[in-house]
């Protein structure tokens, strides 16, 4: 082989890198499993990424910043919904942003839980059957049929004194009106947690409220722009902002825009499996945010863990917020 091929293939180096070595847990000995956390900071790819938002979302605890957490509906689907709620029972964050399926789903679950099922089903056998398919999780349609007749029990005392409400209130009040400590609603409303849900009507919350007008009291409606001077105000006197943000959608862009007001948030953490590379919001990655405005310009203030939250969530919540 000639020495400039050889160069080719084996081209050398002479600088030293001055960074922590590539290492992960070792399982020999007693297992630690915050050690095991720890040691993600090492381990590289998003393991990487995960440890550096467990240490962002301490560092948010640390500074007593207000903590915005926002979610789609399919957190609340799935088995997060307890994980989110022990943040609200254990009042951890200060501001929740979500869906109106989050919604829905968390006040069924009170009464009727969701089962498990599978991927790969006979979907128009399964609608015969009344079942509804989340993914591998099963929801059969007697869960709609005992939420409505739950929500016209609650609307007209909800609607007695004001015709127009807002959404939170309709958050805070209909948590009040739950028994179940695995209820995020129930939790946030005893803890005094906004819960914001700029799209109310996109899910079957929304189906009901026109029924319940069309049948009921056509004089009734939600109003959206209060809450949003609220949330707009809530990030201007807060010293410090941090977000998390579980997913895309309204519920991110929420938090991200009305930040833009005070110049940003000062520390973000995503958890997403959105690409980027469609422009969309819900792929964004934070640093995209920081060119609006939405995120204050640092380095090291914003991470994103591309992963499904399912998977990972429940890591960062015991990393960052679990009493050891």
């Amino acid at each position: 082989m000639s020495d400039e091929s050889r160069e080719h293939v084996i081209p050398g180096s002479e600088e030293e890198i001055d960074t922590p070595d590539v290492a992960g847990y070792d399982f020999d000995g007693e297992f630690d499993f915050f050690e095991m956390l720890s040691s993600y900071e090492t381990t590289g790819f998003q393991a990487t990424h995960l440890y550096e938002a467990i240490e962002l979302a301490r560092k948010m605890r640390e500074a007593d910043a207000k903590i915005y957490l926002t979610f789609t509906s399919n957190i609340v689907s799935s088995g997060l919904r307890e994980v989110l709620a022990y943040l609200a029972r254990e009042d951890l964050v200060d501001v929740m942003i979500t869906t109106s399926g989050s919604i829905t789903e968390d006040v069924i679950k009170t009464e009727k839980p969701f089962k498990m099922g599978e991927w790969n089903v006979d979907e128009f056998e399964m609608r015969k059957r009344g079942i509804n398919r989340l993914g591998n999780i099963f929801v059969p349609s007697d869960r709609y049929v005992w939420l409505e007749q739950y929500l016209n029990d609650f609307f007209p005392d909800f609607f007695a004194e004001e015709k127009i409400r807002t959404p939170t209130a309709f958050a805070r009040e209909l948590g009040e009106t739950l028994d179940d400590e695995n209820s995020i609603l129930s939790n946030a409303a005893k803890n005094d947690i906004p819960i914001f849900c700029p799209a109310l009507t996109d899910a079957e919350v929304g189906n009901f409220l026109y029924y319940y007008r069309q049948g009921y009291d056509s004089d009734v409606g939600i109003e959206i722009v209060d809450d949003y001077d609220t949330l707009i105000e809530e990030g201007l006197l807060a010293d410090k902002t941090g977000l998390i943000v579980l997913g895309g959608g309204v519920p991110k862009h929420h938090a991200i825009m009305t930040n833009l007001f005070r110049g940003g948030a000062d520390y973000a953490v995503y958890v997403s499996t959105g690409m980027e590379g469609d422009g969309s919001l819900s792929g964004a990655p934070p640093n995209e945010a920081v060119s609006w405005g939405k995120i204050k310009q640092d380095s090291k203030n914003h991470v994103q863990v591309e992963a499904e939250a399912t998977l990972v969530v429940p890591l960062l919540v015991a990393g960052a917020f679990a009493e050891v």
